[in-house]
């Protein structure tokens, strides 16, 4: 056995208490990408038996629920509500733009036209951060959601050089949804300065508030070559984890597959306590017919 075989058996072996568990009453699913219609995402959650819906864009709609009217948020809400549903966690977009005064990686060259196009668009979007996290906090707790994803920037070439300065920025905005009661939670997202589970801990350690959180989701570091279980995973401090996204790829047979069985055991000893969401992105037509395949693996892996 190696060594990193080792540790998996060891995290997936600790002690499990029936009450942290995971099963089924603790999963979730991210609305378009289960369904077309928001009916179709409260009638897929029913067929498994969630409890729990994720909400990022309205399914089948271009307009995502962080930006709906007052009105129409009321409405989403009593039409989950109706059904028995309640919202774990609203994937709002923030900070998934370039920082003013960076450069981002990028493999192919940008014509000057474009660029300034795409700083002009950055700097906008940088001065109304604020202004956009407070409509993302109104959305959540009129959705009835304590936890909002947040992004880290576009990635440069040196991510971990940019960490402090990230982690000013993010303080008045942790403050600001601190007074509302809200937590705001890093995703690792691979276009980003965050894309792996050892700078998501670096990022927690320069921002020690506790209303500043983890979405992590296992698969993202890969492409940064990470090995997500048990090498990323041991990184993470468990206190600080929201959210756990569980892509398609990652729990249907093929190369990208995790060992699911053994997260969930080492999610439940370590003490986590939120929900797993499926965020099934496999694009295509067969989008759907993806998310029922990847859903019915992990209520098998549940029980």
């Amino acid at each position: 056995m190696t060594r990193r075989e080792l540790l998996a058996a060891t995290l997936a072996a600790r002690p499990l208490l029936a009450a942290r568990r995971i099963h089924r009453s603790r999963i979730s699913a991210i609305s378009d990408e289960i369904a077309r219609t928001p009916a179709e995402a409260i009638a897929f959650a029913k067929q498994y038996g969630l409890r729990w819906l994720e909400l990022r864009e309205v399914p089948g709609a271009k307009k995502s629920y962080e930006a709906m009217p007052e009105a129409e948020l009321h409405a989403a809400a009593r039409e989950f509500a109706g059904a028995g549903l309640r919202i774990s966690f609203l994937d709002a977009s923030l900070l998934k733009f370039g920082l003013p005064g960076t450069e981002p990686a990028r493999r192919r060259p940008e014509a000057a036209e474009a660029r300034a196009r795409r700083v002009k668009r950055e700097g906008e979007l940088f001065e109304r951060r604020i202004e956009d996290l407070k409509r993302a906090i109104r959305a959540a707790k009129i959705l009835g959601a304590d936890k909002i994803r947040i992004f880290t920037f576009s990635r440069v070439e040196e991510p971990l050089k940019l960490l402090p300065r990230l982690a000013g920025i993010l303080e008045p905005m942790v403050e600001v949804a601190a007074q509302e009661k809200v937590h705001l939670l890093v995703e690792n997202e691979g276009s980003c300065n965050v894309a792996t589970s050892a700078e998501l801990a670096e990022l927690m350690k320069l921002a020690p508030s506790e209303w500043l959180g983890i979405n992590w989701d296992a698969l993202n570091g890969t492409p940064h070559q990470e090995v997500p279980f048990p090498d990323g995973y041991r990184l993470l401090p468990q206190k600080r984890l929201g959210n756990v996204h569980i892509k398609g790829r990652s729990i249907l047979e093929g190369p990208q597959r995790l060992d699911w069985a053994a997260i969930f055991k080492a999610l439940a000893g370590d003490g986590y306590r939120g929900c797993c969401g499926l965020e099934t992105h496999i694009s295509g037509a067969q989008l759907v017919e993806m998310s029922h395949a990847s859903m019915k693996e992990i209520v098998r892996l549940v029980g």
